[in-house]
């Protein structure tokens, strides 16, 4: 016998990873200074704190303490399984060579999924004072803000953000991809965080994104940020978002850096 759930208030699911992501950031920013690696996970610059952990265990224990019967896919802590139709995607500190550095673009990314897809999401940028949230339908804020993207501009004028795996042989073909990239647009740029990027989008900071090895994780709450502000978020050849790649731009924007990759085996590891 099938259930069926009442479909949850997405702006009430909103408002709880708003509260959940800015304690999260509190605590992770307070525990920076002292951070120290406690694992690596892909190769031995794919590396894990203790406060990735610590912030993690955190969001999953408010989240589930309002909403029991929830599902959360974590990235430290694996995917738990709920019975409400509803599922937490949870990056606790996306950009976790920044943090440990001491860069300030690291993020808390936390959005809710219903039935596969994302509702509701919000991005805490805690050492750039910016609080993003989203919902669908509903658009995407700033620190309470509404934001647009700027209009398209022409490829050969786009600033593009991008990011590179932790396994070596992908880091070669990303590079030869580059380079095939950069005679076509105005500069590129390499953060660090997908979500402080994709988030970039909605901003202005950037014109356009692309990167090979994502996870829904990175990619979720930060990319209906970016869709609700007016940028197209998908994959290779107009596909939806990956593990093999993840574009996003305005749909203009997007359709051009599309069709450069595609041909450059950018989903690929050469």
């Amino acid at each position: 016998m099938s259930t069926t759930h009442a479909a949850p208030d997405r702006e009430s699911l909103r408002d709880l990873a708003v509260r959940v992501a800015a304690e999260a950031g509190d605590l992770a920013a307070e525990g920076q200074a002292g951070i120290t690696v406690l694992d690596t996970k892909s190769s031995p610059t794919d590396v894990v704190t203790e406060m990735d952990r610590a912030t993690e265990d955190l969001i999953r224990a408010r989240l589930l303490a309002e909403r029991p019967g929830d599902a959360v896919l974590g990235e430290e802590g694996g995917d738990d399984e709920g019975t409400s139709g509803v599922r937490w995607v949870v990056d606790p500190i996306d950009g976790t060579v920044n943090y440990l550095y001491g860069s300030p673009d690291w993020g808390v990314a936390i959005a809710a999924e219903v039935d596969g897809v994302v509702v509701a999401s919000a991005v805490n940028v805690p050492a750039r004072g910016e609080m993003f949230e989203a919902v669908l339908g509903g658009g995407s804020r700033r620190n309470g803000e509404t934001l647009q993207a700027p209009p398209a501009v022409p490829l050969n004028l786009a600033l593009v953000a991008t990011g590179f795996g932790y396994f070596p042989e992908r880091r070669v073909q990303q590079a030869r991809v580059l380079l095939e990239v950069v005679p076509h647009i105005r500069d590129i740029r390499r953060g660090g965080s997908a979500a402080v990027d994709l988030t970039g989008l909605a901003t202005g900071r950037y014109n356009a994104y692309y990167e090979r090895g994502l996870h829904a994780w990175d990619w979720s709450a930060p990319g209906l940020v970016a869709s609700e502000a007016g940028v197209r978020v998908g994959g290779l050849r107009g596909g939806p978002p990956s593990n093999d790649l993840v574009i996003a731009g305005r749909p203009e924007l997007y359709d051009a850096l599309d069709a450069l990759l595609a041909p450059l085996g950018a989903d690929t590891d050469g």
